[in-house]
């Protein structure tokens, strides 16, 4: 017996030097830690959006007490110049516009004051979309601004960091600079540009990462990647329109980069236009409806790392995901469960989900 229990915990020993080695030789380590990154990333994907309204103060306050190195945001703004944390180009999937402005349900954020984006319920769409999830004080959260999202990230035992999209920067002229002066004004960003909190800019656009990185020359920056749309070019150019298919994931999951030089070009371009990384589309062993095409490939990984940009996946909630995806090389998650991510990588929160949501008033 004594002998078994000997070889067992040998054998653990020698899998945990392995996993240990094989952390401190990762290329995306050495990246991550010289640009002031925590490695593996643990991104509270809109906050805790699965447990919670998206991007309101309920997900984000459940994100940062489980323990999240970053709180995600997309950063929109309104007609009155207030720069506001919402997803979509319209409000009527996460809010009661239609309700409340009826007519102008398919207006986009741009055309709203924050007063009146702050009549808007914001919480009660997740209780009917998601009912065994849901919590009566839901009902009526408001949409953020980015000093209360700040407010938030700055008002627990430990500051996450900021992970800050420029959402259709091109409804937006002059969104980056906007983003410095609100940054700079609440001390995230010293008079010489540096970042004093843990700060990372996120885009599509490659505009905007030239604007960014104008803007804030020293802060991290991320190239968001997608296939199709203009962005990078498919091997195919059929649509999913065009394509026939009824589930979106699955025509995600067959969409292919046009080669592996497309790649290369657009991973040598963020490289010299200041991103210190990409943030590449996942295809989920479940599917769903964040399942896009996949772009965490072993050597699509490497030649990130070659390039010296690390790799941070969107969007992962599982741990057969997590592990696959850290097998191949990448470097933090985009996740809407936070409390799953940080169960994965061994640093479970000391409270679940439910816990915390109750502590902070939900």
């Amino acid at each position: 017996m004594r002998r078994c229990l000997a070889a067992v915990l040998g054998t653990f020993v020698l899998a945990v030097a392995s996993v240990t080695a094989s952390a401190e030789e990762s290329p995306g380590r050495t990246l991550s830690e010289a640009a002031g990154v925590p490695w593996p990333t643990v991104i509270a994907h809109r906050g805790a959006s699965h447990d919670a309204p998206e991007e309101t103060a309920p997900a984000y306050l459940a994100a940062r007490d489980l323990g999240a190195d970053y709180l995600e945001a997309d950063l929109q703004r309104t007609k009155d110049g207030v720069l506001v944390a919402v997803h979509d180009d319209t409000l009527e999937r996460t809010t009661d516009v239609a309700k409340v402005f009826p007519g102008r349900e398919k207006a986009p954020v741009s055309q709203f004051t924050l007063a009146e984006l702050k009549r808007l319920d914001a919480g009660s769409w997740f209780n009917a979309a998601y009912p065994e999830r849901a919590r009566s004080k839901y009902v009526g959260v408001r949409i953020l601004t980015l000093d209360e999202l700040i407010d938030i990230a700055e008002g627990g035992g430990e500051t996450p960091g900021l992970y800050l999209e420029t959402k259709a920067p091109g409804q937006f002229p002059g969104i980056e600079e906007d983003l410095r002066k609100v940054l700079e004004n609440r001390g995230w960003l010293n008079a010489d540009g540096e970042p004093q909190g843990k700060i990372v800019l996120q885009t599509f656009e490659k505009s905007s990462l030239e604007l960014l990185q104008k803007s804030m020359p020293k802060v991290p920056k991320i190239l968001l990647l997608w296939v199709g749309d203009g962005y990078l070019a498919a091997k195919s150019p059929t649509t999913f329109a065009q394509s026939g298919e009824k589930i979106k994931a699955d025509f995600y999951a067959r969409q292919e980069v046009k080669s592996r030089e497309e790649l290369f070009a657009w991973l040598d371009w963020a490289k010299a236009n200041g991103a210190l990384g990409v943030g590449p589309s996942v295809t989920l062993t479940a599917r769903g409806d964040q399942s896009y095409m996949d772009l965490v490939q072993p050597w699509m990984n490497q030649a990130a790392h070659e390039r010296g940009l690390f790799v941070h996946a969107y969007t992962v909630d599982d741990a057969v995901d997590f592990d696959q995806l850290s097998k191949a090389g990448v470097d933090g998650f985009f996740t809407n469960r936070t409390d799953q991510l940080l169960r994965f990588l061994g640093r479970p929160p000391s409270q679940g989900v439910g816990e915390v949501l109750k502590s902070v008033g939900y």
